[in-house]
């Protein structure tokens, strides 16, 4: 059972044992039953897929030569590897393919955005603290180590009923193509949005894999691309991030910019993002598939859908659904770290999420965040301090135009 640091830090999976002789078996009721303990352990839907090449290898390499990936290096790195997944278990024969559901529900309150995607304070309470937005997968623990305590689970229990056999367990860390092979396995199409959809689930999953040297029967792949002629989440990016339908430039993704990107956001793309400050959940909460899936799941009176009879949901923390922008920047490295170590907004490090944190209140545009964003312009980081000298000019445009209004005196 394989777990391992995200990859660009050099991890990945690894095989659980090192018998040279894989065991194989083509027994139906044995599918049947990782099936079953798949979904016994939390998991939304599972397949089986043949561990052949990668279908979407060359459009993955044409995407990287494409200038797509940005500074994401790493997949540039260890681009080939992801052509089999042999690079991950030698003598794999088998994928089993799991999705486990990290939201979808109907926000409980709109975002103070404007059509346009820029942000506006007209509906705020005087008194209210600034929200700051957190994409769906980010508003609870870390998923990595849910994922893999599953996936183990899942290895130790298929090692149990096949001794010799060898498994690897992965989710996001090693060079696998997971998409191409969750659709190969039966769960879903791939969107004009590159996204994972089910027809019945739509499209707020984690995908793992469990490889495995034990041949294992597939499923039929999905057969065909439901997204007809809507353009929805093409049309609802506010980055313009699709160059062409089912291509995602990711240097135009706000989750790109905001997550993956260590360096300062290019300054022309800073007002897309609009009150973002972790992720982006636009293209998906616009896909009418989950909005089908919301309204059948859902039961009236319900905040969030009920999971099925053995399924575990991924738990949310409600608390990381809106971040105080302020308060961020108010956080130095030893409360940033104690807050968010154990969540995937670490993955942005205090550099990054600061940052966001600044564009965020330049995008609103108040001028109560002033004394704030003062502050961060003596950050030691220059990245934090390019963000918050932006964001400060940004509120001044407005105070001169008459769009914002400067702090109460003190005592007023």
């Amino acid at each position: 059972m394989g777990c391992g640091e995200p990859e660009e830090e050099g991890g990945g999976a690894l095989p659980t044992s090192t018998s040279s002789q894989p065991t194989f078996s083509s027994q139906p009721t044995l599918a049947a039953r990782v099936k079953a303990q798949a979904l016994e352990l939390g998991f939304a839907l599972v397949g089986i897929a043949p561990a052949t090449e990668a279908d979407g290898f060359a459009h993955f390499r044409a995407w990287l030569e494409r200038g797509y990936a940005g500074e994401m290096a790493y997949l540039h790195k260890r681009a080939e590897a992801r052509r089999h997944p042999e690079s991950i278990l030698a003598g794999v024969r088998s994928v089993i393919m799991v999705a486990m559901e990290y939201g979808g529900s109907v926000q409980t309150h709109k975002p103070a955005t404007a059509a346009s995607g820029s942000v506006t304070t007209s509906a705020r309470n005087a008194a209210a603290p600034f929200h700051a937005r957190v994409a769906k997968y980010a508003q609870g623990p870390d998923y990595h180590p849910v994922m893999w305590g599953r996936l183990n689970r899942l290895a130790a229990w298929l090692e149990a009923e096949v001794p010799g056999c060898r498994t690897a367990a992965v989710t996001d860390t090693a060079p696998l193509l997971e998409r191409d092979f969750a659709r190969r396995a039966g769960l879903g199409w791939i969107g004009k949005n590159t996204m994972l959809i089910h027809p019945r689930r739509g499209s707020f999953f984690f995908l793992g894999a469990l490889l495995t040297d034990c041949l294992l029967p597939p499923d039929e792949p999905f057969p065909a691309v439901h997204c007809g002629t809507c353009t929805a989440c093409l049309k609802a990016c506010p980055t313009q991030a699709f160059p062409e339908p089912f291509v995602l430039d990711a240097t135009r993704c706000i989750s790109y910019l905001t997550i993956e990107l260590r360096s300062a956001i290019p300054p022309e793309q800073r007002d897309a993002i609009g009150d973002w400050l972790f992720g982006c959940d636009i293209c998906q909460d616009v896909c009418p598939w989950n909005r089908r899936r919301v309204s059948r799941a859902q039961r009236p009176g319900q905040t969030h859908p009920q999971p099925d009879q053995h399924e575990v949901a991924f738990p949310p923390d409600p608390q990381l659904e809106w971040l105080d922008p302020i308060e961020l920047l108010q956080s130095d490295a030893d409360n940033f770290r104690q807050r968010f170590k154990k969540t995937s907004l670490w993955r942005s490090r205090r550099r990054g999420l600061l940052r966001n944190a600044a564009i965020v209140l330049g995008n609103i545009g108040d001028a109560r965040a002033l004394p704030a964003l003062e502050k961060a312009c003596c950050d030691a980081d220059e990245v934090i301090r390019d963000a918050a000298a932006w964001a400060i000019e940004r509120i001044r445009q407005r105070m001169a135009k008459g769009e914002s209004r400067a702090p109460a005196p003190p005592g007023a």
